[in-house]
């Protein structure tokens, strides 16, 4: 046998023996030179050939287009801050403790939306859709917040309508019902359509930071990043703190950088200290 295999040119190391102790038959040399080298590769190591084509049709493609436009008309800047969000996770905890049909279990997302129509009240320039075409920057009194929201389909992003004119637990309520709808398949034109801001959040995937991209026409977007503990200095040591980037994007057309750092600064001290969010401040 170990003539036969020499003169084939073949190593009885690569030959899987079946015989006592795993030793090697005549049956499978023979078996070997039938088959050749290749069928004796682990399967998760063999090499592979075929190409599938995926053609691009329906949302999938509404989406690919939308992304196109934004990125080849719109010079994106983007800033990342880092939110101490330890006081306002106390608070989220406290509040979820009894919820109700009228007062929902809330995530991170409803304290972002209420401190954005605070900012927006600021700096009325952000909440605005830019018709670059005309040159005309259109501000809107109501703020409208699409919400990216990944669905079996493809991203779509519901939208909040008047979120200036809802509480907390109105726009936790509002998300959770139009998020839904999205996911389901029932949501209706009207319900995807006329965002003036949006949000977008990956939860616990979001990752440290992500550049954003701007929903056009409008003319910012603000990511959600996933929330980690991280040793943060108070000054005399470094204390754990539940710490989160909010990563931000705007049209550097009509929005400056000093504009945009403002606007991010005053999300940043309103999640840091979620008591603000409930008063006239």
């Amino acid at each position: 046998m170990r003539l036969k295999a020499r003169e084939a040119g073949i190593d009885l190391r690569q030959i899987a023996g079946t015989g006592p102790a795993g030793r090697i038959l005549h049956e499978d040399l023979d078996a070997f030179l039938l088959r050749g080298p290749e069928a004796e590769r682990k399967p998760g190591l063999s090499e592979k050939s075929g190409v599938t084509d995926v053609k691009i049709v329906g949302l999938r493609r509404r989406i690919a287009e939308k992304m196109a436009l934004s990125k080849s008309r719109i010079p994106h800047i983007t800033i990342v801050e880092e939110v101490n969000v330890s006081p306002l996770e106390d608070l989220r905890a406290t509040l979820n403790k009894k919820p109700t049909a009228e007062r929902p279990k809330l995530t991170l997302l409803p304290f972002l939306m209420r401190a954005m129509v605070k900012a927006l009240a600021e700096q009325p320039n952000l909440n605005a859709l830019f018709d670059d075409e005309a040159g005309v920057v259109h501000q809107h009194a109501g703020i409208h917040l699409g919400i990216a929201t990944q669905t079996t389909g493809g991203l779509m992003v519901p939208v909040v309508k008047h979120a200036e004119a809802r509480d907390i637990f109105g726009c936790a309520l509002e998300l959770n019902r139009i998020a839904e709808r999205a996911r389901d398949g029932t949501a209706t034109r009207e319900e995807l359509t006329g965002s003036t801001i949006t949000i977008t959040s990956l939860g616990a995937l979001g990752g440290i930071a992500t550049t954003p991209v701007i929903n056009h026409p409008e003319v910012a977007i603000v990511g959600v990043n996933k929330m980690m503990i991280r040793p943060v200095w108070d000054g005399t040591t470094f204390v754990p703190r539940k710490m989160m980037n909010l990563s931000s994007s705007f049209d550097h057309r009509v929005v400056d950088g000093w504009d945009a750092a403002v606007f991010v600064q005053r999300l940043k001290e309103l999640l840091e200290n979620p008591a603000l969010l409930f008063v006239d401040v």
